[in-house]
Formats: C-alpha cells, structure tokens, sequence
C-alpha cells in the first residue's frame, strides 16, 4: 500500500519511507491510500481477544501486508507488554488508563512500536549509516522516546526540551539515559524546539550527510499503534456489559496526534457516536471549531505541559480525514480550559470520586462532564501517571503522591545534558559533529 503526502496526494511512499522519514519532502504528514473497515463479525469477537492480539489484528487491517506477518507479531507483542485497564469512576464514565508502560505516560505505546519497526527496517539496511532520532518534547515523549529506542545498536537520539519548563521526574528519564540518548537543552520555547526539528528534515545538506527520522507524532509508526488503545477500550467497555451504542470518548489534545488515531479507528470501523477534543489555554483546535480558521499562536505554558502546543502538527491529518469544517464539526465538539479550571476539576473528581487525574487527564474528564448526555456512555484517555508530575499534584491536594518504582529508578542517576542557544546552526552543527 502507498501512503501520499497531506500537501500532496501525488506525492507518494512505501511505509518504510514513510515511517523512516517521518516527514514527506514536502512538508506534508503521511496518509495510507487505504484505511480498510473491519469486518462486523471481528468487531463482534473482540471481546474473547487479548489486548496483544486486538493489537496485532488491528494493525494487520491497517497495514494490509506491508509488515511481514510474524515480523509485525513480534514487533506488538513486545511493544504492548503492559496493562491498558479501564477504570469506572462514575455512572457512565469510565477513565482508560494509557500510563502503565514503562515511562508511565502514553505516549509509551506509540515510541515502543515506532522504535521495534524502525529497527526491522534498519537492520534490514546494513548500508544504512546510523538512524538518527529527532524529537522535541515538553516531558512525556521524549522520556517515552529515550527509553524506546535506549541501547539500540545504530540509532542515536536527540531530545530538544526548553530550558526551564520539564520538571526533575521527566527530565532524569531522558538525561538520565546517556549512551545512544542525547539530551539537549534549547534556551527557548517548545515551539522552538519544534521548529529546529523541523527544519532539520528540510536542509538538504543534512539530509545528504545524515539518516534523519523523527519520533513525534508527525511519524504514521506513532498513529498506528494508538488506534489499538480505542479498539481495546471499546473490548473491556463490551466485557463489562456496558451499552457502547452511544459512545463519547474525550482526548486531551495538543498536537492531534492522539485525536487522529481515533478518528482513524473510527474510520476502520469502531462504534464512536463523537469525539471531544479537549485543550488548555493553548486552545488553536478549539479556535478553529469555533470559528473555521486555524490560527496558530506562541505557546503558553501552563501545569499540563504536555498540552502546550501552538501549532498542532497533525491539524493535517485531521482535515484529511474529515475534509470540510462543518464535517469536523459534525464529528467532534471541542472545549478548553485554564490552569483554574483543571486544579477545580482535579480537587474535586479526587473528592468526590476517589480518583486522581493528573492535569492532562482533567481537561478531557471536567470536558466529558460537561458534554455527556444522561444515554451516552463516556469514555476519557488518561494520558499520563498524576506522580510525573509529583510537586505540582501534592500542592493542588495537599497530600503525598507516592512515586511509583517505575519512575523512582530515574531520580538518582546522573544528567547528561548539552546546552543549546535557539538556533538552527547550532543545532544542525550538533547534529553534523556527532560520530555515526
């Protein structure tokens, strides 16, 4: 199957170039030609699945062969080795816990698949330089980035973090890594860090010299896997005997990507009455449902880093998808809330409901509760462990958060960090001067 560029349909790849550059020349993000339906009577038989196996039959249909079949079953069953669960927090509401993989946050399922197919296809390549992994984050997917692709024979990483925003927890799990991981700290905003990246697959001198690839959500490889995560919360929502004919599910939102997979699920054939689209104040999405127009503006920051984002680079794929605005509109309705709002909506699901959400997780819980209807069942990812972000939730409740071993390892290990000015020469001199 081809996949063809957003910006330009005639402009196509083979998923191995897709997934290994991550970006078309054009600037444009990857597309399958085809997203099939699956078959009524496997929907019906989801329920008897495992998660590895939903995962592997899913991405099967999506992938249509182009994935040697016992390739793609060793590269799911390792990438999902851990426990997706469900949760009920409240009548008709449940919360899909996506942070029990081994850097605690989401972003963990799509990094370990991401990083298993590329290395199928790097070793397939013996006269391939070394693959070289580019990714802006504030916090979660560099961590998830690092740890997917650590020690890996001829790979390295580069992680671009603005200076002064990615707390102590998220940064040891990256800079902690050292060896094939590189740690940089760019003097400005998580949008500059983008830009860098960016402007990295665009240099052709670079390019020339260096096998480059991005780990962002931009890469299909980080889609693929996240349409398994809805299928499978719609298996344990059927297993529990809940009405799933009028489903709702909320995503916090910032650079779409997650939003896209599910749109894209939905797509191939799972039952979603509509989605909700869920931003902080960074709110570029939520603008462009109100009003038609997408705007994107500096990123503001806030205590949900991870959704502070002033351009979101899958806002492509979602037209794609969708086409015209009204149609967007028809799929989806869109809300966003401020720092205030979501320390409200954290006290009080946690006094409530006995449960904690951790800020990223709140904006699309306050969001399901204000948009769920008394028939609907409602549906929100927790994209992230409330203990990443440990100081900030302590404050809110006012009660220790315990740190669970899987982020304590982190801590006590030594940061290796190279400090970077805001600046494309700097960066593309890095890069260049590093032995591949």
């Amino acid at each position: 199957m081809n996949y063809y560029s957003t910006n330009n349909h005639q402009h196509t790849a083979s998923l191995e170039q897709a997934v290994c550059k991550g970006l078309a020349p054009d600037g444009g993000l990857y597309m399958p030609e085809d997203l099939p339906r699956l078959p009524k009577a496997f929907l019906r038989n989801m329920g008897a699945m495992t998660l590895q196996e939903v995962a592997y039959a899913v991405a099967s249909f999506a992938l249509k062969g182009d994935v040697p079949a016992d390739v793609l079953h060793d590269i799911v069953f390792d990438a999902f080795d851990f426990d997706i669960p469900l949760v009920q927090t409240a009548q008709n509401k449940y919360v899909l816990e996506l942070f029990h993989g081994p850097t605690m946050a989401f972003k963990d399922v799509g990094t370990r698949f991401m990083s298993r197919l590329l290395n199928y296809y790097r070793t397939r390549h013996p006269e391939w330089s070394t693959l070289n992994v580019l990714v802006p984050t504030s916090g979660d997917t560099g961590s998830a980035v690092a740890n997917s692709f650590w020690l890996m024979p001829g790979v390295n990483v580069f992680v671009l973090y603005p200076r002064g925003t990615v707390n102590i927890i998220q940064l040891s799990q990256f800079a902690s890594l050292g060896e094939n991981v590189t740690a940089i700290e760019v003097n400005g905003s998580f949008d500059d860090c983008k830009s860098l990246v960016e402007r990295a697959f665009m240099d052709a001198e670079l390019n020339d010299a260096l096998r480059l690839t991005s780990a962002m959500s931009i890469n299909y490889a980080r889609i693929i896997p996240q349409m398994v995560y809805y299928f499978w919360a719609y298996v344990q929502l059927v297993r529990q005997h809940v009405d799933t004919s009028q489903l709702v599910i909320s995503v916090p939102c910032s650079n779409l990507g997650n939003l896209a997979s599910g749109l894209m699920a939905q797509a191939m054939g799972l039952p979603v009455k509509r989605f909700v689209s869920v931003e902080n104040q960074n709110n570029i999405f939520y603008n462009y449902i109100n009003t038609g127009r997408f705007t994107p503006k500096p990123t503001q920051y806030s205590i949900a880093p991870a959704l502070d984002a002033g351009c979101p680079n899958n806002f492509g794929r979602i037209v794609d998808l969708l086409g015209s605005h009204d149609n967007i509109c028809r799929h989806l309705h869109a809300y966003s809330y401020d720092d205030s709002q979501i320390i409200d909506t954290i006290l009080r699901t946690y006094r409530d409901e006995n449960y904690l959400l951790d800020p990223h997780t709140a904006v699309a819980y306050r969001a399901l509760g204000e948009d769920l209807q008394p028939d609907e069942t409602g549906l929100a990812l927790a994209t992230a462990h409330p203990a990443k972000l440990k100081t900030l939730m302590e404050h809110i409740i006012q009660e220790p958060v315990a740190l669970p071993s899987q982020l304590a390892r982190f801590i006590n290990g030594d940061l290796h960090i190279t400090p970077m000015p805001n600046g494309f020469t700097a960066f593309k001199r890095l890069l260049l001067q590093t032995p591949q």
